[in-house]
């Protein structure tokens, strides 16, 4: 659940009259993409323009394997960004959202039948921030979901740090799994300076599960009748654009847990697909599909043992 933006993306400079792709993305369709990807059937929860831009975003999410039944269609401005991507795959943002369609999510929007009977529900930071109602239909969602993930994808231009706090420790002991990186959100929104610590410490706040991303480091794991472990990240093949890799490991994860694979296996397949999507470029420009998910985490797992790299355990 959460905001679609329209995204509009130029590997040059901003400036008149530079070429640049149209494309949709956003947070919440980056998860559900990598999700139904990873094996899951996957809604999408999220507000659209009842205009042609609206018909056309939805076109695109169901050509991604998502189902469309959960979107609401309503009068307003479809959110925007703007993405220029350096060749090494580095971004400069430039949003123009305020008052978007998307951020009329509500409470009322969270259908308790739906949202109670599905085998997990993923929301992040960005849906809280985007209104007052946006946070209280993730707050009723949470309540309602077998398995609550949350993304904490805290974004100062969007919210202060106390309100993304806030929301973290509001919904942490709801949460089945909940997904902070290290060290912008570990340090900003729970005062640790390590990966392990962050972890350790929203396990104490309620969180069944946890997966702290080190970007090109790895990933950092806490869950339940198991000893933290440290999952070492895959090099990616081809680095275009970075937009969208975090979220297809939370989507990626999350589906593989909800369809039986262990926290440990999960994030593996999980930072695989991630090294992949950064091959493509926008949010939703190369998903990757299931098997070749699982023959890149094979790879890297092979790679590392033919380099006598042997899993650690923090």
């Amino acid at each position: 659940m959460g905001e679609i933006l329209v995204e509009v993306a130029t590997d040059v400079a901003f400036a008149h009259g530079v070429p640049a792709q149209l494309g949709i993305s956003g947070d919440a369709l980056n998860v559900a993409a990598a999700a139904a990807a990873a094996g899951a059937r996957v809604g999408l929860l999220s507000v659209l323009t009842d205009d042609d831009l609206g018909k056309a975003i939805a076109a695109r999410i169901v050509e991604l394997g998502i189902s469309p039944d959960l979107l609401a269609f309503r009068t307003g401005q479809q959110g925007v960004y703007l993405v220029h991507c350096d060749p090494d795959g580095q971004r400069e943002f430039s949003y123009a959202r305020s008052g978007s369609v998307g951020s009329s999510l509500g409470p009322d929007d969270v259908d308790p039948g739906v949202f109670s009977a599905a085998g997990a529900v993923v929301a992040g930071g960005i849906a809280c921030a985007i209104s007052g109602s946006s946070r209280a239909a993730v707050v009723k969602a949470a309540g309602l979901a077998q398995r609550f993930v949350f993304d904490p994808n805290f974004r100062p231009r969007l919210t202060s740090v106390e309100d993304a706090t806030a929301a973290l420790l509001e919904l942490a002991p709801r949460t089945f799994l909940v997904t902070p990186s290290f060290p912008g959100e570990t340090s900003a929104l729970l005062g640790c300076s390590t990966a392990a610590e962050a972890a350790a410490k929203l396990r104490s706040l309620g969180a069944a599960n946890v997966a702290v991303t080190c970007g090109p480091e790895g990933i950092q794991l806490e869950g339940e009748g198991q000893d933290s472990t440290w999952i070492d990240s895959i090099p990616a093949p081809a680095v275009v654009d970075q937009t969208g890799a975090g979220d297809a490991f939370v989507g990626t994860l999350t589906a593989r847990m909800v369809l039986g694979d262990t926290l440990p296996v999960a994030a593996r397949y999980g930072a695989a697909a991630a090294s992949l999507v950064v091959g493509g470029k926008g949010g939703t420009g190369f998903i990757p599909t299931l098997a070749q998910t699982r023959a890149h985490a094979a790879a890297g797992s092979a790679l590392a043992a033919a380099e006598g790299v042997q899993p650690s355990h923090a």
